[in-house]
């Protein structure tokens, strides 16, 4: 049995456009172009799998003028080896795949309860595989244990999308609705994600909207309509990455922003068709228009409907103006978190009142506990302990300050963040084109195990202490001289959880600490008691080491 299955192709500038599929035996069809701007012809088909592509008369400046060029699909949701789109026909419809979804009644954490865990599919599945092979979407799910065990309730996936090459980090996009095929099929990332969800684990999708790759079928239809004939944003050249959408075209004869119809059309199919709870969007200080990023940020929620979403934004140096109640987005990356921490951890610095900005992001406009993501690592910036090691800083001393770095992750203003490895001190610095297995063998080694063991203890406590899931933070005891600093989270119910910190390089014994939140019996996590008389604690500070207590 066959159905009229309908092709299209927006390409309103174009002269001409032609069909070519493996159900013609890649025999030119013709197409005919409606007043709407899309070239449209319907072809008989049966249920079954083919492969297609279009041939354009080009109006990009890269050919002679109305020149026929191949194009694959700008929607195509699957790309074959033979570098085609890919059309699934299933009872007389189009389908991207027959995955059925097993786990979307399972109630995920809200924004504020987050902790998140950056990956990289590929250098994911790990070391022990070999350093040459691939990861795939199903080595993810065989480590989802690992990730509970963590404490993790939010994965944060680098770009996903079909990109050229053998292997990359995904953010030079060519293919914005088909997954990248080594990582496996689209099912398998749908069971990815449905097995995230089915253990309490949201999924956010790295997304990249202000540039593609070059090859891009946008480009090779008709460049100056979705992009900006030159590079965009001339105050940063350094980070040009590829050619820029153009989000202030306007098309006055159909009324609409292509840029902004295009890429919103992908922001809801990868929300409706993969169930991704949260987009992290990537270089929005080049993408730089705020009308765009309003529009597309609300759009996103929109379509994700009641369940939570999160819409967070890279951009570097991060500001409060990106995010709400001002700004469009809900959180910015804190990379001053991270610059500001690192000094503290690796460089013997006290520079209490940048340090004090890290941790209470009220102090830099943020206004409340979702308004930062903060990291001591992303896949952009090493992990800590590569940056120890470069100052010559090794282990048990850099698990020590490792350690420290992890209690200011874990208990500061915002949502923490962790880049693949940090919780069990993975030290390869990260390249975008060489590939970087994680180290699982390390997890076998006594002071790495015991890392992890240490952030785990530390997200167990943050996920039952709501404290820290707001924005209450106050520093009451500061001493340059000794380098501690002690501050208290709190929320209006009556949980209370204070951390002090020695930033020095000796060992603080007996050491009091006056103006303490509460007199009476505090606890260690581990569940050692100690009284606070008079509003004084007295405590025992190891060399750049961290004392977290609890009130009950």
């Amino acid at each position: 049995m066959t159905n009229s299955i309908e092709f299209k192709l927006f390409a309103p500038n174009n002269k001409g456009t032609l069909l070519l599929g493996s159900f013609s035996d890649w025999k030119e069809i013709s197409m005919q172009k409606g007043e709407d701007g899309y070239f449209r012809t319907q072809i008989e088909l049966e249920d079954g799998v083919y492969e297609y592509k279009f041939r354009v008369q080009s109006k990009s400046p890269a050919f002679e003028s109305d020149q026929w060029v191949d194009v694959i699909d700008p929607y195509a949701t699957d790309i074959s080896e033979s570098k085609n789109g890919i059309v699934r026909i299933k009872d007389g419809k189009r389908v991207v795949d027959n995955y059925i979804w097993q786990h979307d009644d399972k109630l995920l954490a809200a924004n504020h309860e987050l902790v998140i865990y950056e990956l990289h599919v590929a250098d994911f599945s790990g070391g022990e595989d070999g350093p040459h092979v691939r990861g795939k979407f199903k080595d993810v799910i065989d480590k989802l244990d690992h990730l509970i065990d963590l404490g993790i309730n939010a994965l944060e996936l680098m770009p996903v999308n079909e990109y050229p090459g053998d292997y990359s980090w995904g953010y030079k996009v060519r293919h914005f609705f088909a997954t990248e095929s080594s990582y496996g099929s689209t099912e398998d990332l749908k069971r990815l994600i449905d097995e995230c969800h089915a253990r309490g684990i949201r999924v956010i999708l790295d997304g990249i909207y202000n540039h593609t790759d070059e090859q891009c079928p946008l480009l090779l239809i008709d460049r100056d309509y979705w992009y900006y004939h030159d590079k965009h944003y001339p105050e940063d050249p350094a980070n040009y990455w590829g050619p820029e959408f153009n989000y202030e075209n306007y098309d006055e004869k159909l009324g609409i922003k292509p840029a902004w119809e295009y890429v919103g059309d992908v922001v809801r199919f990868w929300i409706t068709e993969y169930h991704i709870d949260g987009i992290r969007f990537d270089a929005v200080r080049q993408l730089a228009n705020y009308d765009f990023m309003y529009w597309i940020a609300n759009e996103a929620k929109k379509t994700a409907g009641n369940k939570p979403f999160y819409n967070i934004a890279e951009h570097i140096p991060d500001t409060a103006n990106i995010v709400i109640p001002q700004g469009p987005m809900d959180a910015c990356w804190h990379e001053s978190f991270r610059f500001f921490v690192i000094k503290e951890v690796c460089d013997d610095a006290f520079d209490l009142e940048k340090l004090k900005e890290a941790l209470d992001v009220k102090r830099q406009g943020y206004t409340t506990a979702t308004s930062v993501v903060n990291y001591l690592a992303t896949h952009d910036r090493d992990h800590l302990m590569a940056e120890l090691a470069s100052r010559q800083i090794v282990s048990p001393e850099s698990f020590k300050r490792a350690k420290l770095g992890a209690v200011l992750l874990i208990t500061a203003m915002g949502v923490p963040m962790l880049w693949m490895g940090e919780e069990f001190g993975e030290y390869t610095r990260q390249t975008p084109n060489q590939k970087n297995k994680l180290e699982w063998p390390l997890l076998k080694h006594e002071l790495n195990r015991d890392l992890f063991e240490y952030y785990k203890s530390l997200i167990a406590l943050r996920k039952q202490t709501p404290a820290l899931w707001t924005e209450n933070i106050e520093f009451f005891h500061e001493n340059i001289d000794a380098r501690v600093l002690a501050y208290v989270r709190w929320n209006d119910q009556g949980s209370r959880f204070v951390v002090v910190a020695n930033f020095s390089d000796q060992l603080r014994a007996g050491y009091q600490v006056p103006h303490f939140p509460v007199s009476g019996t505090w606890y260690f996590p581990d569940n050692r008691k100690v009284d606070v008389v008079e509003g004084t604690l007295v405590i025992d500070l190891p060399e750049y080491e961290a004392q977290v207590l609890v009130w009950r």
